[in-house]
């Protein structure tokens, strides 16, 4: 089964020869090869391009290592082109694989060679239109989007969303989000396997073998094993959690007996929202109008991969529909922050009190801003008051939403809270502006 995928192949589309380098990014094995050199490409053939116009290059492919040298992929490329009146494509898989290397014309000079330097000698050809994936989001935003500028447009594709999962899936929207949270949306396990064994040890496998064999050899990590993998437990089970390199540092003695500096800390946690593994939530205060440096959350990019991570046994739903509601947001191109809306009352004895809630999110797209619960359900009137409070002490007038597990139709109660079943939310972007 072949999912189409329209949200990023339409974008592909609009940029097509516009002068830019299209850098499709997101974590390996998400789909963006998929939707290169499949979709996209049979959208050009169907367009009259021919096959002979679309230079394609995978540089994780072993039989492609010699291109990993920025010269000898440069020439190989250019050797393709071999006639001025033609309007040639190039496609190239995975970006960060290509070496930097020193100039072999002036050994005395400490310049680097780069694949940047190979993109901009090919963006002077008047007939190339350049496209390339890449899985790091450091290098690729500090070597592409800074050194391009305007020449550069970054697209970032995400495992698939749950309505993506549910299109393919054979069963109801009930069974298809239950497993949707335990497997998540990596292409490979939603489309071609179907038992529990073959999917766990699928998202098992590339995540040893894919994001933390990556993570180690670009970042030279062989003597911290323990660390690494201790930190990468500790994230998975504390999804939506508050949580800094500080608090982390204090469960790593707590918990594991082991010391690990906050410096150390950050620099793996960087590694992973590198890899896109991780996404990081800055905390925004409503009412100052001011964000928070720390804490912060983390989300895992696939859910799946995280409870791989955990071997499948933490799915605790609260935080799990919590981070299933952030990604569908992101992937909606939404800027995304943890709110708190902090008030003033008075404790038993009369003292006054600062008190802080929570708003699980802020979403901000334009002008428009939204603010959005999770919450289980809330079947009583207790719980609707504790669920909606924060929101209720906002005192602004943009939209405020409830995010339930119950499978119910939009409605609103007396306060404009609109409150919206998670299947239907996910599965129709409109309801925001029901």
């Amino acid at each position: 089964m072949e999912i189409q995928r329209p949200r990023y192949l339409n974008k592909l589309i609009s940029k097509k020869q516009n002068g830019r380098v299209k850098i499709i990014t997101g974590i390996r094995r998400c789909g963006k090869s998929f939707l290169l050199f499949t979709l996209y490409c049979k959208y050009l053939l169907s367009t009259g391009v021919k096959n002979e116009q679309i230079i394609k290059i995978s540089l994780d492919d072993i039989q492609n290592l010699k291109y990993r040298n920025p010269i000898e992929l440069d020439k190989y490329l250019r050797d393709q082109i071999v006639d001025s009146t033609l309007q040639y494509y190039i496609f190239i898989d995975e970006i960060q694989f290509v070496k930097e290397i020193k100039n072999p014309f002036f050994e005395e000079d400490d310049s680097k060679i780069t694949f940047v330097d190979v993109l901009i000698g090919l963006m002077k050809i008047q007939n190339v239109d350049i496209y390339v994936t890449g899985s790091n989001s450091k290098m690729l935003s500090k070597d592409v989007l800074t050194q391009f500028r305007d020449r550069g447009d970054e697209i970032k594709v995400y495992p698939f969303s749950f309505a993506e999962f549910y299109s393919c899936y054979e069963g109801n929207k009930n069974n298809a989000f239950s497993d949707y949270c335990i497997y998540g949306g990596m292409p490979h396990s939603v489309v071609e396997l179907k038992t529990h064994n073959q999917k766990s040890e699928y998202l098992k496998g590339i995540f040893e073998t894919t994001y933390l064999k990556d993570i180690r050899e670009r970042h030279n990590i062989s003597n911290v094993e323990t660390v690494i993998s201790s930190l990468l437990d500790i994230i998975s089970s504390h999804i939506g959690s508050l949580t800094n390199p500080s608090k982390l540092e204090k469960t790593f003695k707590s918990e594991k007996n082991i010391t690990v500096s906050q410096y150390i800390i950050s620099n793996y946690l960087g590694y992973f929202e590198d890899a896109f593994l991780i996404e990081k939530a800055q905390r925004y205060d409503v009412k100052g109008k001011k964000y928070i440096s720390t804490p912060y959350k983390y989300y895992f990019s696939d859910l799946g991969l995280r409870n791989a991570r955990l071997n499948f046994r933490q799915n605790e739903i609260t935080h799990i529909m919590e981070n299933v509601i952030y990604n569908e947001l992101r992937m909606r191109e939404y800027n995304v922050d943890v709110g708190i809306v902090e008030y003033n009352t008075k404790d038993s004895n009369g003292k006054s009190l600062r008190k802080q809630l929570e708003v699980d999110f802020i979403i901000n797209i334009g002008s428009n801003r939204y603010y959005i619960q999770s919450a289980l359900n809330v079947d009583t009137a207790e719980k609707r008051l504790q669920e909606t409070e924060s929101l209720r002490r906002i005192g602004d007038s943009f939209k405020k939403i409830v995010i339930v597990k119950d499978n119910i139709k939009p409605i609103y109660d007396e306060n404009g809270i609109l409150y919206i079943g998670v299947e239907n939310f996910l599965l129709d972007e409109s309801l925001i502006n029901y």
